[in-house]
């Protein structure tokens, strides 16, 4: 039950308009009612808290200089996403969960929600995060991992408390991409004492939380991560290059009206493959850009070639280096 100073806090903030404090209070209480076991009333209080702040308009957030979180409007939805059937009944099992996170509760289960991205730059780790992001109408945060690191002994680790503490307290989704810089192997030959502790605290924390925030973290090699960390996720979902069907729906998707009967066959779709795809999402934009200028109603098969050729030589000469 609620004490009489929370209820006084309560009402003191609701004619204040302090909405903040409103939530911090009635989360509060909510976590009080859980610990004497009144889960379901513990997760109805969560649950009016979290519907509240969906339906608020998302407001911006002024980045600093040394932000380490800035927030992304996300305006990607599950049909953006072109995946395999496997990766697409995982990333819907995480939203379903989500939505009927009560439910599990009650049972005595967790929702799925610290997930690992593992794949190649390019295939859709980033689009899945802000996907989730919309598709739960949750705030997007990115981790500004570059600014995690410190050259000064500690200030990583508090950078790092600072971020599981607003993790706590904002519920959204909160997107650690290039994840590698922190979850290195611990055996690595270039690790120091420092990222050593660094990802022993990432650890402990992972495992503390116990927020309704989803936890992304992305890594472009997943062979590069400590063990440790994959038993700390609930789910891995591994990105793979686009097979020759999903190359067919990008395609579909990406020129949408400027696509004829004619313009893609499987000649085309054949080049495609090897590309990853962003790099097929950016030819299918460079086609379409050139069928405008040129006063064209679709993108022809010998300007898509062209746009996928551009793309394959930019990595032809990357390897030639």
């Amino acid at each position: 039950m609620a004490t009489s100073e929370q209820l006084l806090s309560l009402i003191r903030a609701h004619y204040e308009n302090d909405n903040e404090r409103f939530k911090t209070v009635a989360l509060q209480i909510a976590a009080h009612e859980s610990k004497i076991g009144h889960t379901v009333l513990a997760q109805s209080l969560k649950d009016m808290v979290m519907k509240q702040k969906a339906n608020q308009i998302v407001r911006s957030i002024k980045p600093m200089d040394n932000s380490l979180i800035t927030q992304r409007i996300s305006k990607s939805r599950k049909s953006d996403l072109i995946v395999s059937e496997k990766l697409d009944r995982q990333i819907n099992n995480i939203i379903l969960e989500f939505m009927q996170r009560s439910k599990l509760s009650r049972n005595g289960y967790i929702n799925r929600r610290k997930i690992l991205l593992e794949g190649l730059p390019g295939t859709g780790k980033t689009l899945t995060a802000s996907v989730l992001a919309t598709e739960l109408k949750l705030p997007l945060y990115i981790v500004q991992t570059d600014k995690l690191i410190s050259k000064y002994m500690g200030e990583t680790g508090t950078k790092l408390r600072q971020i599981f503490d607003a993790i706590s307290q904002d519920i959204g989704i909160y997107f650690f991409d290039e994840f590698d810089s922190i979850g290195a192997e611990r055996s690595s030959d270039n690790d120091v004492k420092e990222m050593h502790r660094v990802l022993n605290l990432f650890l402990q924390f992972i495992e503390q939380d116990t927020s309704d925030s989803i936890i992304i973290a992305a890594t472009n090699s997943g062979r590069l991560l400590d063990q440790a960390l994959f038993r700390r996720f609930d789910d891995v979902l591994r990105f793979d290059l686009p097979s020759s069907n999903e190359i067919k729906k990008l395609f579909e998707l990406k020129l949408n009206k400027f696509m004829s009967s004619k313009t893609i066959n499987q000649e085309i779709i054949d080049l495609a493959v090897g590309l990853c795809h962003a790099d097929i999402a950016k030819a299918c934009e460079n086609a379409i850009k050139q069928a405008i200028l040129n006063d064209k109603k679709y993108v022809s098969q010998n300007n898509i070639k062209e746009m996928l050729i551009e793309r394959k030589i930019v990595y032809q000469s990357k390897e030639a280096k």
